[in-house]
């Protein structure tokens, strides 16, 4: 059972939505043996895409993670979603990986969730490999996208491989490296290429970008920089990928390849970077954590004869089995039966059953290793970002953190049998998907689900009719609108009550002040000389947190401010936590009055690409949309526009965007910021929600 750690990968394949991470995967399997038979997304017969709503929309909505072997490695690969909806997908993926294939699409370079991916493997300190995909496309270009990851993403990049030909000429590639061609003959499978010669209209730009490769590797490898200098060009094979190895596991730099996965061109020498540059599990740092009693730091090691911690981090209904949880081993070893310490939850539990995950099959295995990937069935505790370990030893991995949901509609069910099914299913899906937030409104007795997007929601709701068999009415989205303050202004609050024998009796003064955008609530306890006893001041706390939830404008929860309890009085008798706890949250909402109140919404960042001709009319609908234009210029031969809009405008924007293009514009938007929504429209929007709430 033991295996080599230095031949592990555990890999994730991230892009913009549509760069052809799935095609990819799938190239990948069929070339390491997995699979047979090529599938693909516009087909819907892709391995990784194995959810219905995966294969009726050709996108990627749950990170599949799949066990291969390529030569004498064993690579974890897992396929992540591209689209912004499903960014938790991305972020959980890239908190247990140790490396990734970034991928890009040849004729657009760096698109706009290229950009969140980058910035979210660089927050993971996650090394990469880049590959320029459709080189087969009309206006393709290498070189200007390669040129992109340095100059939109700032990453220290360069060319390990350059394009024989491009567009319908693409055969090929030249390996810097090895300064050898490699030659793909027709439009077949692809497993068949010729490693040859250097075409010679390509002899002198592979040397010279062989050179820019080398004065990039100088940069941090004194040996390569000396005879660099030295104007030395005699370097081997093998010294030039350690040294392409070294930077790129430090993150010092991103060797770029290039291909065709849908023609079947360059994806075996993308497998062999992925052995050559990418980290095994021995290569990165050993995993850190606490102590869950004393909180000092530990650290465990990727090493069999450690105590054994994992991560769970991502869970899956399963058809056969219920639920799969799926967990990053670090240290130690976890055979079949073992029984395992959940940190968080500080309770025990068997694990029954190990499986290695292809997809959506399942091998069964008698024991997992360090460094490994693997899912088990049937776990009680399972959480996403629960720690599991030995008992003896327990530590406290460093948690999953997740974007918070920016839009939501209110679901119906519509029956009494509808309304049972739900509440189990909606518990379900939120043990899944951290994005996905469920809530009662107090006012009219709704529930309201929250997620990431419009398509986020639709596959959710879909998913509740077919799994869940849940039949429901739906509302029209809602944005999730903030409120905050303008001012700081002080408040006395006093809680009094009297009915005969022990009363209640609460007095606080606090100040609430402004804090700037996204940093949340502080709560301050300035009181001097036990003006409210320490047991009084969790309850005023408390109480605030909870008058937070529900704004004094339209309801909508009160974000960024900052809370001092400064001074107060108590009651030796009547005194008690509950009347301090409404002593708080009532000045709190009187404070908030008189502080200027004001509504906020979130803002997005939108681009949209289309041929010149289409360029005025997207240009005009966004700013009838109260966009700000940021940016705007060529990319090949379509232009582009980037700026940023209220979400409340971009409902249902795709089918408008297609309708005034005639199907040629397309748009991705994500998530940029909340700011102040102008006086108009936030009465518009106070009027709405106070006369009909939620």
């Amino acid at each position: 059972m033991a295996i080599d750690l230095n031949k592990v990968r555990n890999i994730g394949i991230i892009a913009h939505i549509d760069a052809g991470k799935t095609t990819t995967s799938e190239r990948i399997l069929y070339y390491t043996g997995k699979i047979h038979k090529i599938g693909e997304v516009h087909d819907g017969t892709a391995v990784t895409d194995w959810m219905p709503q995966e294969r009726e929309r050709g996108i990627t909505i749950t990170a599949a993670a799949i066990s291969t072997m390529w030569k004498d490695y064993t690579v974890n690969i897992i396929d992540t979603p591209g689209h912004v909806d499903f960014t938790a997908e991305v972020e959980r993926s890239l908190r247990v990986l140790d490396g990734a294939i970034t991928v890009f699409d040849g004729v657009q370079g760096v698109e706009p969730q290229s950009e969140t991916v980058w910035r979210q493997a660089d927050k993971y300190k996650v090394p990469r490999i880049a590959y320029i995909n459709k080189m087969d496309r009309t206006g393709a270009d290498f070189y200007m996208s390669a040129n992109s990851i340095v100059e939109k993403l700032g990453g220290n990049a360069a060319p390990i491989q350059i394009p024989i030909g491009a567009e319908d000429k693409f055969i090929g590639m030249v390996d810097l490296v090895t300064m050898k061609s490699m030659i793909w003959d027709g439009d077949g499978l692809g497993a068949e290429f010729v490693v040859g010669d250097i075409p010679e209209d390509l002899v002198e730009k592979s040397k010279e970008y062989r050179a820019n490769l080398i004065e990039k590797l100088a940069d941090f490898d004194e040996a390569i920089m000396e005879r660099f200098l030295d104007g030395k060009d005699d370097f081997t094979e093998d010294e030039l990928r350690k040294a392409i190895r070294i930077g790129t596991i430090a993150g010092k730099f991103f060797p770029v390849f290039c291909g065709s996965s849908y023609k079947n061109k360059g994806v075996q020498p993308l497998m062999d970077g992925v052995g050559y540059y990418l980290p095994s599990p021995l290569d990165v740092p050993p995993v850190t954590g606490t102590d869950i009693d004393t909180g000092e730091e530990l650290s465990r090691k990727p090493d069999n004869k450690e105590p054994f911690s994992a991560l769970l981090f991502k869970i899956q209904p399963d058809p056969y089995v219920g639920k799969l949880s799926f967990f990053r081993v670090y240290s130690g070893t976890l055979k079949t039966g073992d029984s395992v310490y959940f940190s968080r939850k500080r309770t025990t539990e068997r694990i029954g059953r190990i499986l290695r995950m292809h997809s959506d099959k399942r091998e069964e295995m008698k024991e997992i290793c360090a460094g490994d990937i693997a899912a088990t069935v049937a776990v009680k505790n399972a959480s996403v970002g629960e720690t599991i370990c030995s008992e003896d030893k327990p530590i406290l991995l460093e948690t999953i953190t997740f974007p918070e949901p920016v839009i939501s509609i209110a679901i119906e069910p519509k029956s009494k049998e509808d309304e049972e099914k739900m509440g189990i299913a909606m518990g379900r899906l939120a043990e899944e998907d951290q994005t996905f937030r469920i809530k009662t409104d107090e006012e009219t007795s709704q529930t309201i689900i929250s997620g990431m997007g419009e398509l986020h929601l639709d596959v959710l709701v879909d998913r509740l009719k077919r799994e869940f068999k849940v039949q429901a009415n739906i509302g029209q989205p809602q944005v999730a609108f903030r409120e905050s303050v303008k001012k700081k202004v002080e408040q006395e609050s006093k809680f009094i009550r009297q009915s005969g024998g022990r009363g209640q009796y609460g007095h606080v003064w606090i100040t609430v002040e402004p804090q700037e955008l996204g940093k949340g609530f502080e709560f301050v306890n300035a009181i001097k000389q036990g003006r409210i006893p320490k047991e009084f001041i969790a309850p005023v706390e408390k109480g605030c947190r909870e008058a937070l939830e529900s704004g004094v404008l339209a309801g909508y929860p009160i974000v960024d401010i900052k809370v001092t309890l400064f001074d107060g009085a108590f009651h030796e008798v009547d005194s008690s936590e509950i009347a301090f706890k409404i002593a708080g949250a009532m000045a709190l909402r009187a404070a908030c009055k008189k502080a200027s109140a004001y509504l906020m919404e979130p803002i997005m960042k939108v681009e949209a690409v289309m041929p010149e001709v289409n360029m005025g009319d997207v240009i005009g609908d966004l700013n009838s949309r109260r966009a700000k234009i940021t940016e705007m210029g060529n990319r090949g031969n379509v232009r582009f526009v980037k700026g940023t809009v209220p979400l409340s405008e971009m409902f249902g924007y795709a089918t408008v965007v297609r309708s005034i293009s005639q199907g040629r514009a397309s748009f991705s938007m994500e998530p940029s910021h909340y700011e102040e929504v102008p006086s108009n429209v936030s009465k518009t929007v106070i009027e709405k929600r106070t006369a009909t709430p939620a």
